[in-house]
């Protein structure tokens, strides 16, 4: 171990290579499964002479596992070892993705897939953790950087390979094209990961079980009324939102009161933090508006054909895979909270851009303000993942990763929902899809200007909070001299 540590930057490069290598597979196959299975519904859904709703729990299952779970399985690579459940993640991950290809049942598949979800909890919380492990302070946004590009890669390709193998090799191929890169990944995080750091006994800690099951409970009933109410206010939704709010209270209370809580609520007074949680969940529903409007922007208001579409819908996360790299250079270089800034100026930039655009200005009016949101999301994400991950302990890194992951997810899923409210409400009709195309234009543009709002307040949030630091650190620095 000692040698180890000793070896020059040069020595340590292929050894960080492979660890990154290790990182980024496991982060490609769980977003690539949170949009692959899309392709496949209308196939499942004559496969099993299901209806449509039916089949969409193939879908919510694997997303409602990570959303409730991730926070739990963060803490749980804190107190067990990372590496360990790491590689139980990605063992898992693989052996669920062979039995949903082979489910003879619906409902099996469907239950398949929570266990996936589980795996992916796992890969995505304990992926970025383990950047503070496995790589040098000054190349962490780098890291971050290629994490980001990984995540987005599996995103943009997930629709576009899932038809592929649909086509050639049927619904199966869908699910069993993991196993293999489960099985290299699993290979590479066995070779190249640093050992879990033995715990002295006098240090271990328990794992919070009644936290874990509140929280997921309470995330459980936000983000099914989020999903299952698509942006409409019923008695249900209603119902599982006052949940959720009761949820909250409940698990602030038990974790007060645990010996070892899930998550400690002092860690909420970091300013940096809180605002970077706040920020990620903000830009997440935000960048979720670009994949609710888009498509009927473009094939009701500029009469584009469903290929056409397709391929200018894949634009976004195209660019958000090639500059997460080049990003992460920024980042390490001028600094990840500057770089932060940066970042959300320039998605409220294109947000605007959108919010006062022509359907004259055609594909390329649309296309410009895409690109210029996600080069900036690209950039705030390493940016914010970096400010949060390389300044914790190193018993907290897991649970605060899966709390950015979350932060994120709950950003998603409040962007479908109630972003697709604010869009259906501005064009004037409950039925989007016969909507005139003024009207869709006219919906796209107020839909973008509550974007551009809510980024504004995100930049209130970033210049706030770092305000805050520089007080508190400047009467630091006085109590200290006094």
């Amino acid at each position: 171990m000692t040698n180890q540590v000793q070896r020059s930057p040069e020595e340590q490069s292929p050894s960080v290579r492979w660890a990154l290598a290790s990182l980024a597979l496991p982060m490609l196959m769980s977003s690539l499964d949170t949009s692959i299975a899309n392709a496949g519904l209308p196939t499942l859904a004559r496969a099993f002479g299901a209806t449509f709703q039916e089949v969409q729990w193939i879908v919510l299952a694997y997303l409602l596992a990570i959303t409730t779970l991730i926070v739990s399985v963060g803490r749980l690579g804190d107190i067990i070892g990372r590496r360990r459940l790491l590689l139980a993640g990605v063992s898992l991950f693989t052996a669920t993705s062979a039995l949903c290809g082979v489910a003879p049942t619906l409902w099996l598949l469907i239950a398949a897939r929570s266990a996936q979800g589980l795996g992916a909890a796992i890969m995505m919380a304990l992926s970025i953790a383990f950047v503070g492990e496995t790589v040098p302070r000054e190349k962490a946004g780098r890291a971050m950087g290629l994490l980001g590009t990984m995540s987005a890669i599996g995103t943009a390709i997930g629709p576009s390979l899932g038809g592929l193998l649909i086509a050639g090799l049927g619904w199966r191929a869908i699910f069993l094209v993991n196993v293999p890169v489960g099985i290299l990944a699993l290979f590479l995080a066995q070779r190249s990961l640093p050992a879990d750091r033995p715990i002295p006994k006098a240090e271990r800690v328990g794992f919070d079980t009644v936290g874990t099951l509140l929280l997921a409970l309470t995330l459980a009933a936000y983000a099914l009324a989020m999903t299952i109410g698509r942006g409409s206010f019923g008695p249900l939704t209603a119902a599982l939102l006052v949940a959720a709010l009761f949820g909250v209270g409940l698990f602030v209370v038990a974790e007060a009161r645990a010996t070892s809580p899930l998550i400690r609520l002092a860690i909420f007074r970091d300013p940096a933090l809180s605002a970077s949680l706040a920020m990620s969940m903000l830009v997440s529903t935000v960048m979720m508006s670009t994949l609710v409007v888009g498509p009927f922007y473009l094939s009701r208001a500029l009469g584009l054909h469903a290929a056409l579409v397709g391929i200018l819908l894949s634009v976004g996360p195209l660019v958000v895979a090639l500059t997460g790299v080049p990003a992460g250079r920024l980042v390490d270089r001028l600094g990840p909270r500057r770089m932060t800034t940066v970042g959300l100026i320039g998605i409220a930039a294109g947000a605007l851009l959108l919010s006062v655009g022509s359907t004259t200005l055609g594909i390329a009016g649309y296309l410009v303000p895409i690109v210029i949101i996600t080069t900036g999301y690209a950039l705030f994400q390493t940016s914010n993942n970096t400010v949060v991950m390389t300044d914790l302990r190193p018993d907290q890194r897991g649970v605060v990763s899966g709390m950015l992951n979350l932060s994120r997810n709950l950003g998603l899923i409040t962007g479908a929902s109630v972003m697709g409210a604010v869009f259906a409400l501005a064009t004037g009709t409950s039925n989007i899809t016969t909507a005139r195309p003024e009207s869709v234009a006219s919906g796209m543009r107020f839909t973008f200007a509550v974007a551009a709002g809510l980024i504004g307040i995100g930049l209130g949030i970033a210049v706030g909070s770092r305000a805050l630091k520089t007080r508190r650190l400047a009467a630091g620095a006085v109590a200290s001299a006094s």
